[in-house]
């Protein structure tokens, strides 16, 4: 199913006055996209976000949960009433839920009728990646993890779930979307979740205290019982040198996903620079969101490493002067991972995890 122009333009207006409510980073790099992608991307975007808003508020039972993923998922897949799920998802969410995301949920038939008006191949990429989260994330419900994962892959599996499945997504929409990407199809897509997976991990680094004080934990217990660092007793003053070290180490992870990110990107042509600079914003966010964690390792809040406006402005201009050149680009990614440490990524291993969870 196509849209006429101004249908286009009407959803897109919706969309990008939705997105700064819901995540100012996706508000600033989708509108880099060619438009029939900003359209499918920013719709996915919310969908996901909607699957995801269910997942984090713990007034939602359980159960409940669990029959508002698979009702979301029929909604996509089976053209099931949009309103009667936003209706019944509304009323089940709690204090927790932000203003902008109760908003989000509410406005569920508009997001579907959006979602509607995308091409066929549009629809079943993102069908796909919003059913891989549903049936996924229930794996790790918060209520059952306050004291960490069990180790590394079981963080890679989480990340991939709620993350790398939209690496997977945006590799899907890419390749429907131009002829000479889709002839680097199975490189982008063995590096596809590992893209994903290092933002959602540098979000975890950053987003640990805020976590923690809502009974959150999604730290891997593996790495932090080597420092002698006891995850039960998570707290801002507690060993902060064991701490440290359990998320230096972490960091070296995320820095290694991130440099699959950037050879992902470089595999993307010159020709689709919106494509390039969507892929390198949200690279070179991560890169110093990591930085500002080095430099700050007794961080207590997000925003004692968040990246200041001046820096996303450099991010902006430098990634816009050298989005053509790919030497540049890996000289520009030197110089922001600067100091970081970095594990190296088993591409293959991490496959097999993908694989796995997946199934």
């Amino acid at each position: 199913m196509g849209h006429a122009d101004g249908d286009q333009e009407t959803a897109l207006a919706y969309q990008r006055a939705v997105l700064p409510d819901v995540s100012r980073t996706f508000a600033l790099t989708i509108p880099e996209l060619p438009a029939s992608l900003e359209l499918a991307v920013g719709n996915a975007y919310l969908l996901c976000r909607i699957a995801d808003t269910i997942e984090d508020d713990p007034a939602v039972e359980n159960d409940l949960r669990r029959e508002l993923h698979a009702e979301l998922i029929s909604v996509l897949e089976q053209n099931r009433c949009a309103r009667s799920f936003a209706d019944r998802a509304s009323t089940a969410l709690g204090d927790a839920t932000s203003t902008s995301e109760l908003n989000l949920v509410q406005d569920m038939p508009r997001v579907v009728a959006i979602y509607r008006q995308l091409s066929a191949a549009q629809r079943v990429a993102i069908s796909t990646c919003v059913a891989k989260m549903c049936q996924g994330m229930p794996e790790y419900q918060h209520t059952e993890k306050a004291g960490g994962l069990d180790d590394v892959c079981e963080l890679d599996r989480y990340c991939y779930h709620v993350a790398g499945v939209v690496g997977e997504l945006l590799t899907e929409l890419f390749c429907e979307h131009s002829d000479a990407i889709d002839a680097n199809r199975p490189q982008l897509f063995a590096l596809a979740a590992s893209f994903g997976q290092g933002l959602q991990l540098t979000n975890i680094i950053k987003d640990v205290w805020d976590d923690q004080a809502r009974g959150y934990c999604w730290l891997p217990r593996d790495i932090f019982n080597a420092q002698g660092y006891d995850l039960d007793r998570l707290a801002p003053d507690h060993d902060r040198k064991r701490f440290r070290a359990g998320i230096e180490q972490l960091v070296g992870i995320a820095h290694g996903h991130l440099q699959n990110a950037l050879h992902y990107t470089l595999l993307i042509p010159r020709s689709e620079p919106g494509i390039r600079r969507f892929c390198l914003w949200a690279i070179g966010l991560a890169l110093l969101t990591l930085r500002r964690v080095q430099a700050n390792p007794d961080y207590v809040s997000p925003d004692d490493v968040k990246v200041s406006r001046r820096a996303v402005a450099m991010v902006i201009l430098c990634t816009r002067l050298a989005s053509g050149s790919d030497r540049a680009l890996r000289a520009l990614f030197r110089l922001a991972a600067q100091g970081l440490p970095r594990a190296p990524m088993d591409l293959s291993a991490m496959a097999l995890s993908s694989s796995r969870a997946a199934s």
